[in-house]
């Protein structure tokens, strides 16, 4: 068996941003028709590194070799004419354009034979997706989808696929990697950023761990357990935090908080159950089946065509948002970057813009500002440079922290978590379930939707599973299980 051809090696690669060592020396190869696997923490360079290959940051030291050959990686049309492209985690569209067109721009090559190639490239994928839908649109997930074919339709030797399956629905899914072990078979090689460690298992050949900076581990993934990825990433597990918690939570299942009787709506219909102070209700369902509707609906962002949401008994339905958070409950929704933050703000305005009417009168009463934003930096560990620095110049993971601490500020009895982790790496990831845990703790009654069945599961004290837009299966802790969630997910 031929020895397989290098398609990049880095060399030694070092980073750093003013005092702030971000690489350290990192060396890394991808040959043809490796998927590697890069996992780490929040903050351990993995974006970094990746903006390195794509020429989106200069290197401070050492070498690109492209081929074997060394190159001088100065912008990302170098990386592009290079054969690299990177499959961004935020999807990045022209909201007003159509799909095709946002797929098809910068070609310079007959528009009628790339829409050709678009649509051979759908079918083959499986994927249900019109072209000529505009961008505006478009889901979480279906951006998501536009994102992955820009990158397919150019051809890249190299992809670099940062968590490209957070949104996706099970059967996508399984499409995707479909298609990656095509594209594998043609001698296409791959980085895989991913939080999802049973992902790494089904598609990666190869597996890194990216801590502070450098490479902990890295190596074929028959070498290593998932049990042993997870002690390489957080020492401090979600298991520990857990258990930690275990003796002091204060839940009483007699002290009921939120009831959703018969709610019915867009994309949801005949919904019921309860949420209960100090308790985690999980509400697990693929993409498309009505949770993110339901969730709206109960906060007051969506229709309401029968039945009734109770907070404290007393009913909400009909009232506005404003009122309804006014009451006692607050969401964190599922994409913060069109709903849930100002990205061109700072942390402090982000962090207190939900009560700002109330720490002030005429004039905003900055101290008061101040102390409250601090609070929630000290508490949630979100690593910034000082209150005002831009939102959008943190990582996804500070990013949910601020907006979490924003829902806190508001002193909820309930709160709704649409997607918590999506898009964030594992530590950030970890960070955040001790931030859930630790509101629960609290007393406060938690709404917990995701369509990461682990996280269901890791989380919930109970668990309700949507199917079609209703609540096909009810789950007591006991019954949780990755089989039961995934089989109630697809309407076993």
């Amino acid at each position: 068996m031929s020895e397989k051809k290098s398609l990049i090696r880095l060399n030694e690669i070092y980073k750093s941003f003013a005092d702030n060592e971000v690489l350290k020396g990192t060396s890394l190869e991808l040959s043809e028709g490796e998927i590697v696997a890069i996992i780490g923490g929040n903050g351990a360079g993995k974006s970094t590194l990746m903006k390195i290959i794509m020429g989106i940051y200069p290197l401070d030291r050492g070498e690109i070799y492209i081929e074997d050959k060394k190159i001088n990686m100065s912008s990302p049309s170098v990386a592009l004419e290079k054969g690299i492209y990177l499959v961004p985690q935020e999807p990045l569209l022209f909201p007003n354009m159509t799909v095709e067109e946002n797929v098809v721009i910068g070609f310079n090559q007959n528009k009628s034979e790339l829409g050709e190639k678009l649509r051979n490239l759908i079918k083959q994928l499986g994927w249900n997706i019109s072209l000529s839908r505009k961008a505006a649109t478009l889901s979480i997930a279906e951006q998501q989808l536009v994102e992955i074919l820009r990158g397919l339709l150019r051809e890249a030797r190299i992809l670099i696929l940062d968590e490209p399956t957070s949104t996706l629905t099970f059967n996508e899914i399984q499409s995707f990697f479909k298609l990656m072990k095509d594209l594998q078979a043609k001698g296409i090689g791959m980085f895989y950023i991913t939080h999802r460690l049973t992902e790494v298992f089904e598609i990666a050949t190869d597996v890194v761990i990216l801590r502070d900076g450098e490479i902990t581990i890295n190596g074929p993934v028959s070498d290593f357990t998932k049990e042993m990825l997870i002690k390489g990433l957080m020492p401090d597990s979600v298991e520990n935090v857990k258990e930690d918690l275990e003796n002091d939570l204060v839940g009483n299942k007699e002290d009921l908080v939120l009831k959703v009787d018969s709610l019915s709506g867009y994309g949801f219909h005949d919904i019921s159950f309860s949420v209960y102070e100090g308790e985690i209700l999980g509400l697990a369902g693929v993409v498309g089946s009505g949770r993110t509707e339901l969730a709206e609906a109960i906060f007051g962002m969506g229709e309401i065509t029968g039945g009734d949401v109770l907070l404290d008994g007393k009913s909400i339905k009909g009232y506005k948002t404003k009122e309804i958070i006014d009451l006692g409950l607050n969401y964190v929704p599922e994409d913060r970057h069109l709903n849930g933050i100002f990205s061109m703000a700072d942390v402090r305005l982000n962090t207190t813009s939900a009560i700002l009417s109330r720490i002030s009168k005429v004039f905003i009463n900055h101290r008061k500002e101040k102390e409250i934003t601090q609070k929630y930096i000290d508490d949630f560990r979100i690593k910034v440079t000082g209150q005002d620095q831009s939102l959008k110049s943190l990582s996804g993971g500070n990013q949910q922290k601020v907006v979490i601490g924003r829902i806190l500020s508001s002193n909820p009895k309930v709160i709704i978590l649409d997607e918590p982790t999506r898009g964030i790496d594992a530590g950030a990831r970890g960070d955040v379930y001790k931030i859930i845990y630790q509101l629960k703790k609290l007393g406060l009654a938690i709404l917990l939707i995701s369509s990461d069945f682990e996280e269901i599961y890791e989380l919930s004290d109970r668990a309700e599973v949507m199917y079609h837009g209703t609540n096909h299966v009810a789950l007591s802790k006991e019954e949780i299980t990755m089989d039961i969630l995934t089989l109630a997910a697809f309407g076993a």
